[in-house]
């Protein structure tokens, strides 16, 4: 491709401007768009919002009004080209008289993917991709997931010492919190794990967590959010207590996923907000099958699915195979000891070949701690969930 020194700049623009989306357009993509007129300067820049409708690159062609003509649209995204909620961006593009296009990447919409491209070409307009491409891809992988497979983006998040230990030997839950101040990770970490929060339409922990550490399990990051952060509970025989914090807290932002629902117990829970439903058992498992969750989460239009379980919860993940990708984070204390909760418990892989293999590795850093971001598979692969 023909890029020339400045476009990376506007890109990068385009997702800075894309990230000005974050939580505000699920299910859609986050998409940031910079028009530069045919003298070089920017005339126009734009950012999607679900509820603001119109697509980034509409609002930044009209910024730019006449000076789009003979200039240069930059997106992370490829165009849209078929009439959704609103008319094809291509056809606006066209009519206003760009000139060139350069993209980070293909939408991942098999309605969209490359024929948007097409359209433009087709109408003489210069088209260029590719430039950015992994940081445009890692920005819009749960828009990517939902949209290949219909089911959310699942990741597994957890803080752990460099042993790999969540709790320590004391306490029957696998949340027990190692020490009088609950953190095994620093503040810093927590602070980046609730920008996942944020960055997430749905979160859920096993029953055990809520009757261990009554969280709230928010998104306390106060930045804006265009729907609640969706609580999600794993509890197959409704034993979450009615005095909880999450409970108490629910306003339509709670749904409990049980197997055998008490009607009584049911009913007192759907009084104070909360949403439950039954689903089947998961094979050799005492809780709703995961995958079934899952399907179920993307019919909800849950576009990305945080999971912050104890050790049980996280092996069960695993072994239904619904994770797409880890962040787990590590701080540098070693617990030891037998009778310490891992990270991960149950029955666990059995051989070395069939264990979860982490791909596409990152490392972060944290001050002290570090943390390990990677995917089981690719989110822009178009496998579906299999039941």
């Amino acid at each position: 491709m023909s890029f020339v020194t400045q476009d990376e700049g506007y890109i990068r623009e385009t997702l800075e401007l894309a990230r000005r989306g974050t939580a505000l357009t699920s299910p859609g993509a986050r998409v940031g768009a910079v028009v530069v007129d045919s003298q070089g300067n920017i005339a126009g820049r734009g950012f999607y919002t679900f509820d603001g409708v119109k697509h980034a690159e509409i609002l930044a062609l009209e910024q730019a009004g006449a000076k789009s003509r003979g200039g240069t649209l930059y997106l992370n995204l490829e165009p849209h080209c078929y009439q959704s909620r609103t008319p094809p961006c291509t056809d606006a593009i066209i009519a206003a008289g760009i000139s060139r296009v350069v993209a980070a990447i293909a939408d991942p919409n098999p309605k969209v993917s490359g024929k948007g491209f097409e359209q433009l070409r087709a109408a003489g307009i210069a088209v260029e991709s590719g430039l950015l491409e992994a940081e445009a891809r890692r920005l819009n992988e749960a828009f990517a997931r939902f949209t290949l497979t219909g089911c959310p983006l699942v990741t597994l998040k957890a803080g752990m010492t460099l042993d790999g230990k969540i709790a320590g030997p004391f306490g029957s839950s696998v949340n027990t919190p190692l020490a009088a101040d609950r953190w095994i990770t620093s503040e810093a970490s927590r602070n980046h794990a609730q920008s996942l929060r944020h960055e997430s339409d749905a979160i859920m922990v096993g029953v055990n967590t809520i009757i261990a550490d009554d969280p709230l399990l928010t998104d306390r990051t106060g930045l804006p959010r265009r729907r609640p952060l969706l609580r999600v509970v794993l509890d197959s025989r409704l034993r979450c207590p009615l005095e909880s914090r999450l409970v108490k807290t629910a306003k339509d932002d709670v749904l409990i996923f049980c197997s055998f629902a008490e009607e009584k117990k049911k009913q007192a829970l759907e009084q104070r907000g909360i949403r439950v439903e039954q689903l089947p058992l998961g094979a050799n498992d005492g809780r709703p099958d995961l995958k079934v969750v899952v399907q179920r989460l993307g019919e909800l239009e849950i576009t990305s699915l945080m999971i912050e379980g104890g050790a049980l919860v996280n092996w069960a993940a695993l072994a239904a195979e619904i994770v797409d990708k880890v962040f787990l984070y590590y701080a540098p204390k070693i617990l030891a000891g037998s009778g310490s909760v891992p990270f991960a418990g149950g029955q666990g892989f059995r051989r070395l070949d069939e264990a979860a293999q982490v791909k596409d590795v990152t490392l972060h850093r944290f001050g002290e701690d570090f943390a390990v971001e990677g995917y089981l598979r690719d989110p822009y692969a178009e496998a579906v969930l299999s039941i």
